[in-house]
């Protein structure tokens, strides 16, 4: 049955001219075409990002997940904040090795299109063969690789393509480029870190002999928890001294060589990387760095102990504060060489058993010296008063908490 609007449209072209008629389907015919053919150039002008082209090995070019928009885009280290996992794009064949080497602490993972691959146990450096990793029967083509660190941020700056494999010349064995192995860990900046070392026994054996009555005063073991003479000497001494800048410094500088070799993840504090971002393979650079950063820290305090003495008003105190936590921390700060040279020949062989030495080590050096601060302002006033347990707790024991977290804690 046809329908009225039909019938009426029909009956109005019926009803017009021969001439119009032909007009009118003309006009039509043109407007279907246009139609037709911007309807795929609208299609065209929609945006669409593609997918970074695969490579065959890894470059320094790193993406990470913007779940605003749920898409990886490309990691800028001075624009966005550091991420616990980091992806690239590889063209990887089953039959063609892929390797790459990194150095790992436990617990980083790797995956290869969303499956985990790998994960490791202990914190070494690692040489694996990603085309080996593939599921079998796998077909050549992109996959994405995911490098994720659970409690840290990765370290990506160790991440290289390993040395090709060659055949032999003899036959069909495959053998590595005996001098172009990428170094381990426990090597990289060895040679540096040794001249460090020698550096500081040079200073500390050349001081003890030019100053060795101030030297005895802080060095000295028997008088370290007791009443001695030197003890008491050492707190009626003015505080700044030659002897005791040279010595703050020397103590700065181990307290570096510590932070740059073992605990190199310092680094990824947004802070410190926003104001100060050094390359890894700086290593000399990062340990004048670190050096100039704990001297400051050291040398500031007493501006800080001055501030919050006056708003507590314990002024008095803050003079013999001071000189106790300059005393202990330098007498402390003789230990830290020791921990650089066990992890020199020890961290190919034993890396937890190191990174734990270093972590303690460093926690008896933050926690004894507040405990020896608190023992002497007890002796000054009881620090039963819950004013000056207050003012304790602002000066010592925050900063305590906030050190152990940002470098034993972390690790």
């Amino acid at each position: 049955m046809p329908q009225p609007g039909r019938a009426a449209a029909g009956g109005l072209l019926t009803s017009l001219p021969g001439k119009v008629r032909s007009s009118w389907r003309f006009w039509v015919w043109v407007l279907g075409l246009l139609f037709l053919s911007l309807r795929p150039a609208a299609y065209a002008a929609e945006y669409r990002p593609l997918p970074p082209a695969p490579r065959a090995g890894l470059t320094p070019d790193w993406l990470i997940f913007d779940e605003a928009r749920n898409r990886l885009v490309l990691y800028l280290p001075d624009y966005h904040a550091p991420a616990h996992a980091y992806y690239q794009w590889l063209s990887i064949r089953p039959n063609k090795p892929l390797r790459i080497s990194f150095t790992a602490r436990e617990k980083l993972s790797l995956f290869l299109d969303n499956r985990l691959v790998f994960s490791a146990r202990t914190p070494a450096s690692y040489t694996i063969d990603l085309a080996a990793l593939l599921p079998p029967g796998t077909q050549p083509g992109s996959h994405l690789l995911c490098v994720w660190q659970p409690d840290a941020i990765p370290n990506l700056a160790t991440f290289t393509n390993a040395v090709p494999l060659v055949k032999a010349k003899s036959g069909t064995s495959v053998a590595p480029v005996p001098t172009a192995q990428p170094r381990p860990r426990g090597h990289q900046g060895q040679n540096v870190f040794v001249g460090f070392l020698l550096l500081l026994g040079l200073c500390y054996g050349g001081l003890r002999a030019t100053y060795q009555p101030g030297f005895a005063r802080i060095y000295q073991l028997e008088g370290l928890w007791g009443k001695g003479a030197a003890e008491q000497d050492f707190l009626i001494k003015p505080t700044l001294t030659w002897l005791n800048l040279v010595l703050v410094v020397l103590f700065s500088l181990s307290f570096a060589l510590l932070l740059v070799a073992i605990h190199t993840n310092i680094q990824s504090i947004v802070i410190l990387r926003r104001l100060f971002d050094v390359a890894e393979s700086a290593i000399v650079v990062r340990v004048l760095l670190y050096t100039a950063l704990v001297t400051g820290f050291v040398l500031g305090k007493y501006l800080f102990l001055e501030l919050m003495g006056y708003i507590f008003d314990v002024t008095e105190l803050v003079t013999i504060q001071y000189r106790e936590f300059i005393r202990t921390s330098l007498f402390m700060g003789l230990f830290l060489p020791v921990v650089m040279l066990l992890y020199l020949g020890l961290n190919q062989r034993l890396p937890e058993t190191v990174l734990w030495v270093s972590n303690g080590v460093v926690s008896l050096l933050l926690i004894g010296t507040v405990l020896r601060v608190g023992r002497t302002l007890n002796r000054k006033a009881s620090l039963l008063n819950l004013h000056l347990f207050s003012y304790l707790c602002a000066t010592e024991v925050i900063p305590l908490i906030i050190l152990l977290k940002l470098i034993v804690f972390t690790y």
